[in-house]
């Protein structure tokens, strides 16, 4: 493709993102999104990369893009799902150690943006020590802000996120000296959702995974049970500001009935 016609999509794209800017209504954009970023490594591979860590490295960058274009237009919460606790035992050693250093840079570029506030939502102890301490320097260093607030899922499993949170309400159950059959009459779908990772935050409205695979990889299996899910065929790199207003405004024209 020469200059000449880059240059003229570029311009048609950038004209077509401020339309459907312009026809956002603020109050139908979701509260919180919880993005799936992946194809990275198909993308190295297919852009002949040597290794798949520039795949990751890129996809790190979209992140930070993708969070702009997300305060931009009014979202409270973003989740992203960086490293799952399958991924820490099953993926190569060496692209492991590359994708601690990427997100460990990710967490502190992040925790230096104005305003925002980045929260860890996944093991600490199934991680290096170091990438442990970097995201929660980062927490303590935004826990005051009141602007976007980011969830880094990193060591993160949806089906032990459920299974920590009912560890620690027989915990406290037990500290506090109650039996199992009041435990038993007490439990609802709210104790629980106080006790996971995610406590004290809203359900995502929108869950967006790229690459055109569709399928949950055990992320927010407790927390997406109503929300609307929304499929790109990009590559996580290849994501543009466009698809990524479309999916907005595919939300926006949903019924959500919940169960109604």
């Amino acid at each position: 493709m020469n200059a000449r016609v880059s240059e003229g999509r570029g311009l048609l794209y950038r004209l077509y993102g401020n339309r459907l800017r312009r026809q956002l209504d603020p109050s139908a954009v979701p509260h919180h999104i919880a993005m799936m970023i992946d194809g990275n490594r198909r993308w190295a591979r297919q852009l002949g990369f040597d290794s798949v860590s520039d795949g990751h490295r890129a996809g790190a960058a979209k992140m930070r893009e993708f969070l702009g274009w997300c305060d931009e237009i009014g979202v409270r919460v973003v989740s992203l799902y960086l490293l799952s606790s399958d991924n820490l035992r099953k993926r190569d050693s060496k692209e492991i150690a590359d994708l601690i250093e990427i997100i460990a840079e990710l967490a502190e570029a992040l925790s230096q943006q104005s305003g925002w506030r980045v929260k860890h939502v996944g093991r600490s102890d199934i991680l290096p020590a170091e990438l442990a301490r970097v995201l929660s320097d980062a927490e303590k260093r935004t826990e005051h802000n009141t602007g976007l607030h980011v969830n880094l899922a990193v060591g993160y499993g949806g089906r032990n996120e459920i299974v920590d949170a009912v560890r620690s309400i027989l915990a406290e159950h037990h500290a506090s000296g109650g039996s199992f059959e009041d435990l038993a009459e007490q439990l609802t779908p709210e104790m629980i959702g106080e006790h996971l990772y995610t406590g004290g935050q809203p359900d995502p409205d929108l869950v967006i995974r790229t690459s055109g695979e569709q399928r949950l990889s055990d992320f927010l299996l407790w927390q997406s049970a109503h929300s609307e899910f929304y499929f790109v065929e990009a590559l996580g790199p290849d994501l543009r500001e466009v698809d990524f207003l479309r999916a907005i405004r595919d939300f926006a024209d949903r019924d959500r009935r919940f169960g109604r």
